[in-house]
């Protein structure tokens, strides 16, 4: 069951339009969006890379910065940690690369996410200070090594910390504690003290603004830090960051360059999965290239994934980018039985009572539990933790709900950890065996989501009869990429409509053509790309396996839908037509 809103919000939708020579109807998105002041429109829509905040905000910047200019100037080798994520590798490739750049001895290590975990660990830190390092320099992590750190200062090390993830803390007597770090600087846009603007930055934005620092105060032109902004984009995109404000920017910077991209790695890579770098968009950041990345430390070692950015030779480059997509296939499939055992799990254990799934396999690989937990959160509509069996206890991940603040919540029960982290949508965790079923239990104790919280819900950006769309509008609304977290398609919805063919489309028949007319008596296309067999089934219930055969033969029949859609050009053989693709339907 769904729960259709409207998204209501009130503005001068003409006002709006008429300034920025823009639709209502792209007015109202922009409104939906929370983009209210007209400077923040502007940016919205105008923004570049003149709008972007001073780096001078972040608190310790201009001390992380001074620290590593006398560290490369005294010729100190310094060491950059990452982690095993497309953020993480995205992270560590800018800052090794700016480091190289200002004459630095640098070396890098990204944790294994078997043996090391996620982030900063002690032996990573011991071989470090073995290897003669001086200085360690995080980027997407380090934020909640707090042990970690203090050995390594107990070690005579400089510990510098670039990281986006939540500020640790702990809850006494309903007050909220942070917990104090001993790096020598922190870079985090998360600090109480930080005065940055915009707080949702992921790792690799963090290290990129480091570098700006850097750049500037070793007088490098900023032209070439530039040059590191596809790989903010990709990293943004590919760490779910929310697609607002300046992560908007740097995202639309970045896919500008990518675009044009002079990385032999990075243009491999593209090839290997059959795409044109010209065409990139935000989409394939996320669901095609990025996933390849992150399957590199997932099933053997971003290393790999690390590697193939700083490959110089086309032929090897292309190698490495194809046993990347191979890795990619493998996962796919890991994970489709993966996603099968939790069915099995969620089925056999009753866990539909539970309002937070907290579900054990210990069989599937560690690597894939995060996004195991995703599509099981998709299919039942809850905040879900999959935990599979460590070489220490069970190891897991999850994925939450927008209702449920994940990281808040594992806070109130961390005395079962032995380790956690993470966003209010996202955490990893570590927990003894034997700590699983408190775990479940607890967290749903503590759980006070209401069933309408746990209904999800499809959001209309706007009401809009088939009838009113163009070709004009449908380019016009390409200015409202990048889409992504919290900028999400616009979506719009009709009535009334109805069905004259229903066509089953596709080698493995899973898209259906449907021949629509509108409430205003227009011919128009609809295409669907989903559950064709749902879809169907759904029809019959509603109208009958008679009216659906009429409608599969194009006979008359009394099929009426409402739909929820995005509208699209479909070009064929030079011919343009609108076609609307139905994402939501009653």
């Amino acid at each position: 069951m769904q729960q259709w809103l409207v998204i209501n919000k009130k503005a001068d939708f003409k006002a709006i339009g008429e300034k920025y020579h823009i639709d209502q109807v792209t007015a109202r998105i922009i409104r939906n969006r929370d983009v209210v002041e007209d400077e923040d429109i502007r940016i919205f829509l105008q923004g570049d890379i003149r709008d972007l905040h001073n780096p001078h905000f972040l608190k310790d910047g201009d001390k992380l910065v001074a620290i590593l200019v006398e560290k490369i100037q005294s010729k100190k080798s310094i060491r950059i940690i990452g982690d095993y994520d497309i953020d993480g590798v995205m992270s560590t490739y800018i800052l090794k690369t700016a480091l190289k750049r200002a004459g630095a001895i640098v070396s890098i290590q990204i944790p294994d996410r078997i043996h090391d975990g996620y982030g900063l660990n002690v032996n990573l830190v011991d071989k470090a200070y073995e290897d003669g390092v001086d200085t360690i320099l995080t980027c997407d992590n380090g934020i909640a090594a707090l042990a970690e750190i203090a050995h390594a200062k107990e070690l005579g090390m400089t510990v510098l910390v670039t990281d986006h993830h939540e500020i640790p803390y702990e809850d006494v007597d309903g007050v909220r504690q942070y917990k104090q770090s001993t790096a020598d600087a922190i870079v985090n846009p998360h600090q109480i003290e930080c005065a940055y603007p915009y707080k949702y930055l992921c790792g690799a934005a963090v290290a990129w603004k480091v570098v700006c620092l850097l750049y500037e105060a070793m007088n490098i032109d900023f032209a070439e830090a530039e040059t590191l902004l596809e790989n903010v984009a990709f990293a943004t995109v590919g760490d779910i960051m929310p697609l607002t404000g300046e992560n908007r920017i740097l995202v639309k910077e970045g896919l500008k360059r990518i675009r044009k991209t002079t990385n032999v790695g990075m243009r491999a890579l593209i090839a290997q999965c059959g795409l044109e770098k010209e065409q990139i968009d935000a989409f394939h950041f996320g669901f095609v290239l990025g996933p390849c990345i992150n399957a590199s430390g997932r099933l053997d070692t971003a290393k790999r994934a690390i590697e193939l950015f700083f490959q110089t030779d086309e032929a090897t480059a292309t190698v490495m980018a194809n046993e990347l997509v191979v890795l990619n296939m493998e996962r796919k499939d890991l994970t489709q039985e993966g996603v099968d055992a939790a069915i099995r799990f969620y089925e056999e254990n009753h866990c539909e009572k539970d309002k937070v799934l907290v579900i054990y396999l210990p069989e599937v690989h560690e690597s894939i539990a995060g996004i195991i937990a995703g599509r099981i959160r998709e299919k039942y509509y809850k905040p879900v933790f999959v935990l599979t069996k460590g070489e220490d206890g069970a190891k897991g991940s999850g994925r939450s709900i927008e209702e449920y603040s994940m990281y808040e919540e594992m806070c109130k029960c961390q005395e079962l950890f032995t380790k956690f982290g993470g966003h209010p949508m996202a955490a990893g965790l570590s927990l003894p065996i034997e700590n699983i079923d408190a775990f479940r239990q607890k967290i749903n104790e503590l759980a006070t989501l209401t069933d309408e919280e746990l209904t999800p819900k499809v959001r209309i950006d706007v009401p809009m009869p088939l009838d009113y769309v163009s070709m004009d509008l449908i380019r016009e609304l390409s200015i409202l990429a990048p889409f992504g977290k919290d900028n999400a398609k616009p979506v719009f919805a009709d009535k009334n409509i109805s069905v004259k063919r229903i066509m089953i489309m596709g080698k493995n028949r899973n898209v259906l053509k449907i021949s629509l007319m509108t409430a205003g008596g227009l011919p128009a296309t609809g295409i669907y790309f989903g559950d064709v067999e749902g879809f169907l089934n759904y029809l019959k219930e509603k109208f009958g396996q008679t009216e659906v055969d009429a409608a599969m033969r194009g006979m008359s029949n009394a099929i009426q839908l409402s739909m929820v859609y995005y509208p699209k050009i479909n070009s064929f053989r030079g011919v343009d037509e609108i076609q609307f693709e139905i994402q939501h339907y009653q």
